[in-house]
């Protein structure tokens, strides 16, 4: 990974709705969200992380793992609670136990497995 000299920045861009992934001020991915509005869990507003994507030139660098990851840093500090719709987030969580207070599980439609 040859992120050693080069300045990575995840910021919220709350007007598109999006996280942001900079590297060196360029903008190389990005996490789609949703806020869910009426769905509070516990008094937190529910946030859909609906897709992760990161520019094909910088991929296979462990890129998609840092935003992902401040990106749920930041969700905590927001007090968001998010549901993880993007199958790349749901992957990484299934991995790590330290965002578990972040994510919730909406209850299935009946019926559903």
């Amino acid at each position: 990974m040859m992120l050693d000299s080069a300045y990575v920045d995840v910021t919220n861009n709350r007007d598109q709705n999006r996280f942001e992934l900079r590297l060196s001020g360029d903008l190389v991915g990005i996490i789609g969200y949703f806020d869910m509005g009426d769905t509070p869990v516990q008094g937190h507003p529910v946030i859909s992380f609906m897709h992760t994507v990161i520019v094909e030139d910088f991929g296979h660098r462990g890129l998609a793992a840092v935003l992902v990851s401040r990106a749920l840093e930041l969700a905590r500090e927001y007090g968001w609670k998010v549901k993880p719709v993007c199958t790349y987030v749901q992957r990484f969580l299934a991995g790590s136990r330290d965002y578990r207070d972040v994510v919730v599980q909406l209850p299935r439609p009946a019926g559903s497995r």
